[in-house]
């Protein structure tokens, strides 16, 4: 019986406006057939940013935080300014890197950050992936210390690859290169 070969696990970090979501979104233009899961995008009003969505692969979308302060959403907490909806982590987000599985693609997840690590069901789904070495999966990480990003960057198979002003226009292609075999 033949081994079976690890995928890899990207994960992008660096501090936030650096461009891990921009390297992220290069990617997805690259090899968007061979992707499924979520990316995050700001959404801005008046010149200001006022929140972020998810946005799956598949075109739903979802919104994930917002510093309005008519927002009520069901299951909610505070991070900074911002109200976080946790229905749109566990019904958006989560069920994309699911079908990601089920289509036998590469699991996009961006990002394993403050906002989406209050969903146990979130941190539950990314632990079960990374266990399992035959799904491959790129993403982004907070770098700031948390301590389930910190489990993340710790484990076994997980490869950090820091953006820098210097190695994000490059680090697209490079990490595509790495996924070709995935």
């Amino acid at each position: 019986m033949a081994a079976m070969s690890t995928k890899p696990a990207i994960l992008l970090t660096g501090p936030p406006g650096i461009g891990k979501s921009t390297v992220i979104r290069k990617i997805v233009a690259l090899t968007s057939s061979r992707l499924q899961g979520f990316y995050t995008r700001e959404v801005r009003a008046a010149g200001r940013r006022t929140g972020f969505e998810i946005v799956t692969l598949r075109g739903e979308t979802g919104l994930l935080a917002t510093t309005g302060p008519d927002a009520n959403f069901a299951k909610q907490v505070l991070v900074g300014a911002y109200r976080v909806n946790i229905d749109a982590i566990e019904q958006i987000a989560i069920p994309s890197m699911l079908q990601a599985l089920e289509d036998h693609k590469i699991v996009l997840v961006d990002e394993i950050g403050p906002m989406e690590i209050f969903s146990a069901r979130f941190c539950d789904t990314v632990l079960q992936m990374l266990d399992d070495p035959s799904v491959p999966l790129v993403g982004t990480i907070v770098e700031r210390p948390y301590r389930f990003a910190d489990a993340v960057k710790a484990h076994p198979r997980v490869a950090i690859r820091q953006v820098t002003m210097h190695n994000r226009e490059k680090l697209p292609e490079e990490i595509c290169s790495i996924l070709a075999d995935a």
